[in-house]
């Protein structure tokens, strides 16, 4: 009877606590958690172990965001009608620095996702530094965006060294390297748009030789004679099944030097620019032409993907199952580890073949959680261990799909 009551203790503990943290709502007319994006972020701990959704409700936000936490999804009701919008400057940022960052949002965290929103740096000026997204988490997703500057580097996300960026059915607009990323990125289906006769697309890949700026099936525009790309540190560029207006300055990707020697960034390896079935809307340029058989890396375009571009270290386009790592059995409790972190969402219930029912008890800040029942048991009693509720477990780290856990024992 003891037992009974403990589990419905827990039930209920777990459940409010579940309600609360998860699923905030911001809206402006108050119908929400928050009515802004700001209070609903510092609302979370500063050490976030969950996958937590923001869901912000149409209208305008005049506010910049900085994100501190992992785990953290902003998704808009509508991308073109749920906006986040501020006018910075970098340079005035520079002389006058808040603990926020210099551009509209501003993340830190690892594994965030940014989803159905159109982010501006509304400053009016053409060119200066202005921007949208800066950052330096790794394992940031951008899906199905507006992302808006006249100024430069509009999509800045710059951990040099361990950053990995996917951005899939997203605008972007700016001017001087309006996306720059450093470290590994991959875009898919995304359109691009100049507003200045400057290079679009920008790349850093100094750390590590295999990290590069892949682009495929996407489209770019811009002001008459808007150039391509180029860079200053070591980079690799390939542009897969890409459109190119007639608007485009028949100028390869270049890098940049100087007079002086000693701002010239190192170039041991080389121009590492690739091109496989890109083509103009008029007439294709000579440096455009297929040349996948000179990358060391690959040959075949078939094969190039996300996984790919990260190294196989993270696949965000995965849909395979979160699997069951280990498990251990102590007395009544049975404690699960997977092969990597999770997010509990409700208070998962689980039965198992020949009947015994398993409540969840905690767990879900990493990789582990804990379940409970009322008596001793084996190894043998956990065939069919099935979840048999609404609640749900799967991966916390950034992913365009959810990906629930599977027991095998």
């Amino acid at each position: 009877m003891i037992k009974k009551i403990v589990i419905i203790f827990i039930l209920l503990i777990t459940n409010i606590y579940s309600q609360k943290l998860y699923d905030i709502i911001v809206a402006q007319d108050g119908s929400g958690d928050y009515k802004t994006i700001t209070e609903a972020i510092n609302s979370l701990p500063m050490f976030n172990y969950h996958r937590v959704t923001i869901y912000i409700k149409s209208g305008i936000y005049n506010e910049k965001i900085r994100i501190d936490q992992d785990y953290i999804t902003l998704k808009g009701e509508d991308k073109e009608n749920t906006k986040i919008i501020y006018s910075q400057l970098r340079e005035d940022w520079n002389k006058n620095q808040d603990n926020i960052g210099p551009g509209v949002i501003n993340i830190y965290g690892d594994d965030i996702i940014l989803e159905n929103l159109s982010i501006e740096n509304s400053q009016p000026e053409v060119g200066p530094h202005a921007f949208a997204i800066y950052g330096f988490g790794t394992r940031t997703i951008i899906l199905n965006c507006n992302v808006i500057s006249k100024g430069a580097d509009t999509v800045s996300l710059w951990n040099y060294k361990e950053g990995m960026y996917y951005h899939a059915n997203c605008y972007f607009e700016g001017a001087v390297d309006f996306v720059c990323p450093r470290g590994w990125c991959f875009i898919r289906d995304s359109k691009f748009y100049e507003v200045k006769e400057t290079a679009a697309i920008w790349h850093a890949g100094s750390y590590d030789k295999t990290q590069k700026f892949v682009i495929v099936n996407s489209y770019f525009d811009g002001v008459k004679n808007f150039e391509l790309g180029r860079h200053h540190y070591e980079a690799q560029f390939y542009l897969i099944n890409c459109k190119f207006s007639k608007n485009m300055a028949d100028k390869p990707i270049y890098r940049v030097t100087y007079d002086d020697p000693s701002r010239n960034r190192q170039f041991i390896w080389g121009p590492r620019y690739y091109f496989y079935n890109s083509h103009c809307d008029s007439i294709d340029y000579a440096w455009i032409q297929n040349n996948l058989k000179d990358s060391e890396e690959i040959d075949n375009p078939d094969k190039i993907s996300a996984f790919w571009t990260f190294n196989y270290k993270w696949d965000p386009e995965a849909t395979t199952k979160v699997l069951l790592k280990n498990f251990y059995i102590n007395n009544n409790k049975l404690i699960l580890q997977f092969n990597e972190p999770v997010t509990v969402i409700g208070t998962p219930i689980f039965k198992t073949t020949n009947g015994i029912v398993f409540m969840f008890a905690s767990g879900g800040e990493n990789d582990t959680i804990e379940l409970v029942t009322e008596n001793n048991f084996n190894k043998e009693d956990l065939i069919g261990l099935q979840l048999i509720n609404d609640a749900k477990i799967f991966s916390s780290l950034a992913s365009i799909n959810p990906r629930y856990i599977e027991l095998n024992f």
